[in-house]
């Protein structure tokens, strides 16, 4: 069962096609709650396996409470057999990645909902660049889950940059990782903290025995329902709060 709880909205999401700064067509999820304006837009980066049924489920669940979603696949530039490929083949083309297409990619989702603001969410590596793309002065509010913080080494290439060079230059951000989340080791927290010790608008929440990628998705062996449904209500909180 899904850690995130239907909100009080029917909601459906349907398959559509958004187009890159580059030009390139870059499919996604829209989702919407049916029958009353959404309270706020939210475009939302997949994890690393991308656009898939499971962020079908999840982007209507998000709808369900009021929000506009749009959640792009993250290697529309990858080969098609790069992308109907498992996760090893996927994240051996990050190196790739240009993060002036890839947030170029979630300011076009942000578009895409039609709404006069949007948040920023993301999950594992789509919580990475959240990050990023919450430092870019396109959105209201960010929500990444466990983003790396800094970009693995067998990830690295000339155009994907740091997460954390601009992390004081976040608008408000949630961030939401795991104690126990190799990925995000206690010093790469710490240095998050430190960015933000200025800012009461940024909190950092971190749950002490959770490993990566506990949140979203309920079949993997990290999921931790109550962890997740701690996290789903922080999250959807802070986005419903301040000014829209």
């Amino acid at each position: 069962m899904a850690a995130l709880a239907p909100g009080p909205h029917p909601a459906s999401a349907e398959r559509v096609t958004l187009r890159g700064v580059d030009g390139t067509e870059v499919p996604a999820i829209l989702a919407r709650p049916d029958g009353v304006d959404p309270v706020d837009g939210i475009a939302l980066h997949p994890d690393v396996m991308g656009v898939r049924p499971l962020f079908d489920d999840l982007c209507r669940r998000v709808a369900s409470h009021g929000y506009a979603v749009c959640c792009p696949e993250p290697f529309a530039r990858a080969p098609e057999d790069v992308r109907a490929a498992g996760p090893e083949a996927r994240l051996g083309f990050v190196p790739r990645f240009d993060d002036d297409l890839q947030l170029g990619d979630l300011a076009a989702a942000a578009d895409r909902v039609g709404t006069p603001s949007a948040s920023v969410v993301g999950f594992c590596m789509g919580g990475m660049q959240a990050l990023k793309a919450a430092a870019s002065g396109r959105f209201r509010r960010a929500a990444p889950f466990y983003g790396m913080l800094r970009v693995p080494d067998a990830w690295r290439g000339p155009r994907l940059r740091e997460p954390l060079d601009r992390a004081s230059d976040v608008c408000p951000t949630l961030g939401i990782f795991g104690g126990a989340d190799p990925f995000t080791p206690p010093a790469d927290l710490a240095a998050l903290r430190a960015a933000w010790h200025d800012r009461p608008d940024c909190e950092l929440v971190v749950y002490p025995e959770a490993e990566h990628g506990f949140v979203h998705d309920p079949e993997r062996p990290a999921h931790r329902p109550d962890d997740a449904a701690d996290a789903w209500a922080r999250a959807l909180a802070f986005l419903a709060a301040g000014p829209p």
